[in-house]
């Protein structure tokens, strides 16, 4: 059974400006149930940062969450995948890539979504027959 990403993604994209601090990241992660923001600086994005970014790049560094902005942490590098895409096209991209997000675009190449390992993961699988 061929899936596509449409079907595997978070629709819920949250952006977040350069100069939010990382304290207010993960409460807004925390309470939309997500692991990532998308980094803007205006209305361009410029980034991305995960919930596991605010733990390595910035606790585990001795940063302190509250003066530290999500620009001095974010991955700068933006990839993208159409969400025609199959869900193994977008988990070879990650293995290729070596990430585990992508952000999910349309053909216009607006994001409308993101899809990460742990969406593929929670697929079902189909049953043998």
């Amino acid at each position: 059974m061929v899936r596509l990403v449409a079907d595997a993604m978070t629709r819920q994209v949250v952006y977040l400006p350069e100069d939010t601090p990382l304290d207010e990241a993960a409460q807004a992660m925390r309470d939309q149930g997500i692991g990532d923001v998308v980094v803007t600086r205006g209305p361009t994005m410029a980034g991305i940062v995960t919930d596991r970014d605010i733990v390595v790049r910035a606790v585990a560094e001795g940063l302190a969450p509250a003066t530290t902005m999500l620009g001095a942490i974010a991955s700068r590098e933006l990839i993208m995948i159409e969400q025609s895409a199959t869900v193994e096209e977008a988990v070879q991209a990650m293995r290729d890539r070596g990430v585990r997000r992508l952000l999910v675009c349309d053909a216009d190449r607006k994001v409308v979504g993101i899809i990460s390992l742990s969406d593929v993961a929670l697929l079902p699988t189909s049953a043998a027959a």
